[in-house]
């Protein structure tokens, strides 16, 4: 059965849309913006803060659930400019030092609000 997860240290789901649900087994995160959790958003910063703040929402998300990366199968990573893809990669690599997960890093037409990256993550509960 379906479960929402939310936590207030990550944004707020401003749609019709959940930070996260699971299943029990797996967690699926919603794609996170560099939005910290008192809303600010980080588009004009560099997209290495970008997705560290990206990252940062996810981890928060997780940890409601008393997950971490370390529980992370796959990640999407949604880019505006694939160009940006060797910095974002050079932030994202502090997130998932040992047996990274897979991961899917595309380029987007636009992503919410202006923001230079989206990720979304699927972890394991179990």
């Amino acid at each position: 059965m379906k479960r929402v997860i939310s936590t207030p240290d990550a944004p707020d789901a401003v749609g019709a849309y959940s930070q996260a649900t699971t299943n029990g087994s797996l967690v699926f995160t919603a794609g996170q913006i560099p939005l910290t959790p008192d809303g600010e958003l980080l588009d004009d910063e560099p997209i290495a803060v970008q997705t560290r703040q990206s990252l940062e929402n996810i981890e928060a998300i997780l940890a409601e659930e008393g997950l971490s990366t370390h529980d992370v199968l796959k990640v999407t990573v949604f880019l505006e400019d694939i160009d940006d893809f060797d910095e974002m990669n050079e932030a994202y690599s502090e997130y998932f030092v040992d047996n990274p997960p897979a991961r899917s890093a595309v380029e987007v037409a636009n992503l919410p609000k202006g923001a230079g990256v989206e990720i979304e993550a699927i972890a394991s509960a179990e």
